[in-house]
């Protein structure tokens, strides 16, 4: 094995192993249970300074990568694969994988939080980041129209997004008013790297 998984069963976390199966490239899986606080020893911290999953290190290439954005990227240019090499289609990709790091990631967890996990309940809270998340599907039903996924051709913006709007029941919420991107979650879900990815660790 070339690769190994630093992970934790995460929307995060699952993004990376989704891929590596979808590239059908050999891994160890590492689990860091960040409930126990695994990811503040030393050990974690020498290969992600920001003690947070997911990370690699690929031994081939005596490589370390953190934050599941730029380890998507490194893993699709290391195959070739997931990532166009047209510079307008690779950048929509990019577009849209940015949107998920810089927005879907963020306002989604924020929900979940505040909705499932914060000890005080603060309904000012609970309702911006809900009302975000529900905007964000909207946005990403619009892309989605006349479309199998997010950018016309699977990508590594499919596989980061996906396991943060997989997880719509467990927020509490539905895609019944989204009907192109419950459509895509669905088509998502019966691609078999994604449901052994989803199983990691």
């Amino acid at each position: 094995m070339n690769i190994d998984l630093y992970t934790f069963g995460t929307p995060n976390g699952r993004k990376i192993s989704i891929a590596l199966e979808e590239l059908e490239l050999e891994y160890d899986v590492h689990k860091i249970d960040i409930t126990k606080g695994e990811q503040f020893t030393p050990e974690f911290i020498a290969i992600n300074p920001n003690s947070k999953i997911p990370a690699i290190v690929d031994r081939e290439a005596d490589m370390t990568v953190f934050e599941s954005g730029a380890i998507l990227i490194y893993l699709a240019e290391k195959t070739n694969r997931l990532l166009p090499t047209d510079i307008k289609q690779r950048f929509q990709v990019l577009e849209w994988l940015m949107f998920q790091m810089a927005n879907v990631g963020p306002m989604f967890g924020q929900y979940n939080h505040f909705n499932r996990f914060a000890s005080e309940k603060i309904p000012y809270a609970i309702a911006r980041y809900q009302k975000e998340t529900l905007r964000l599907y909207g946005v990403l039903d619009q892309q989605l129209k006349g479309k199998e996924y997010i950018c016309g051709e699977y990508s590594i913006a499919d596989i980061a997004t996906f396991p943060w709007v997989a997880a719509y029941e467990f927020m509490g919420l539905t895609l019944d008013e989204h009907p192109n991107l419950k459509q895509w979650v669905e088509k998502m879900s019966q691609r078999p790297a994604v449901q052994r990815g989803m199983q990691v660790p």
